[in-house]
């Protein structure tokens, strides 16, 4: 859409027939992410390619770059979706990340040592919002733990991370050009239910010598990538002030959603000029903001128990939101992503409120969640 609005047309990639990215552009190529086909067809009617999540196989990526300019870059993609890889990188780039070890094997888990414990086993691919990871207290549970998460696989590899004592978690979007000029939006605080991202607050309040640091870290990753495009980098920040790489996103992120509203270039419209090859926009903040993600649960829980799986939600009353409550906030701005089903912890949405003199965004998100059922 943002492309849209600045006179470009759009071909989208999506193996789904109800994408709703599919379903706004100028055209939809319904089949698989590596297909021969499709991607014979984007090589051959556009000029460049870019990819809103970092699961697109690096090797089609990889394959249209013979032929057009690709945005991220393939090998950049590549690291960011294998934790693995994205932690060696991390580290050879002499940037700080959480101590781990690679569980390849159960006998990995037996081994391991003592102080990554209570820990989390992550899947080194494909796991999202929570998804692809489990919390375990011991080495008796990090068993169990690895037999779900490879049942069916036991060839994937996994990373453990021990858990830390955090004083908050905080990203960073950064875009770079073709120019290598590189521009930052104000840092967001998160915080996260379940794994997911539920709320973004702008500005982060946070110390600035934190703020300074987190900032370069970004910029270092990018440089040393030979990035171009938008990039966002989660952080943790512990007690004593110092940060914590949890992982990068080599695409625009949820938790700069904020800046379809409340900066002078949103991260959308950013990518389009990376991929462009245009001047990079003013990051400028507008308003401070909060954002809500609007998660499936919205639409099933109304005080009583969700169902207790997403089979159950074909039979489950499903209910709209109530929009008019939730815009009964002139400061609140709506989002809704056009998914044909909502299912638990499935983002469907978001809501930003924008502070003015007379309201804090805070209260205004606050009194939305109220109304969607959403714990943040």
């Amino acid at each position: 859409m943002a492309g849209q609005s600045m006179g470009y047309r759009v071909c989208v990639l999506d193996p789904a027939a109800d994408s709703p990215a599919g379903a706004v552009a100028d055209r939809h190529l319904c089949a698989n992410y590596d297909d021969p086909a499709a991607l014979a067809d984007i090589a051959r009617t556009c000029a460049a390619a870019t990819t809103e999540f970092e699961n697109v196989p690096a090797q089609a990526l990889l394959a249209l770059a013979e032929h057009m300019h690709v945005a991220p870059s393939a090998q950049a993609v590549a690291i960011a979706q294998d934790r693995v890889a994205e932690k060696t990188f991390l580290q050879a780039a002499g940037l700080p990340v959480g101590e781990y070890a690679v569980i390849r094997t159960a006998a990995d888990l037996a081994t391991a040592p003592a102080h990554l414990f209570p820990g989390i086993l992550k899947l080194a691919r494909l796991g999202y919002d929570g998804k692809g990871q489990v919390v375990i207290a011991n080495q008796q549970e990090g068993g169990a733990a690895w037999a779900h998460l490879t049942a069916g696989a036991p060839a994937l590899a996994c990373v453990l991370e021990r858990r830390l004592d955090l004083a908050c978690e905080v990203s960073v979007m950064i875009a770079r050009g073709h120019d290598a000029a590189m521009v930052t939006w104000p840092i967001a605080r998160n915080v996260h239910r379940n794994g997911i991202l539920a709320t973004s607050t702008i500005p982060a309040a946070i110390d600035a010598a934190i703020e300074r640091a987190a900032l370069e870290m970004a910029r270092q990753i990018v440089q040393s990538l030979q990035y171009v495009g938008v990039l966002g980098v989660e952080c943790f920040v512990l007690p004593d002030g110092s940060l914590r790489i949890n992982e990068i996103a080599p695409r625009p992120h949820n938790s700069g959603h904020w800046t379809l509203d409340a900066a002078l270039t949103s991260q959308f419209e950013q990518q389009v000029r990376t991929l462009a090859g245009l001047p990079l926009g003013a990051t400028t903040l507008l308003a401070p903001a909060v954002m809500l993600n609007i998660l499936g649960d919205s639409w099933y829980d109304r005080g009583d128990p969700p169902p207790p799986s997403d089979a159950a939600l074909t039979t489950a009353l499903v209910s709209e939101p109530d929009w008019v409550a939730v815009l009964s906030h002139p400061n609140a701005k709506l989002h809704l992503y056009g998914k044909a089903q909502p299912r638990l912890g499935r983002k469907m949405g978001h809501v930003t409120a924008l502070g003015t003199v007379a309201t804090d965004p805070a209260q205004t998100i606050q009194d939305i969640a109220r109304v969607l059922h959403a714990p943040i």
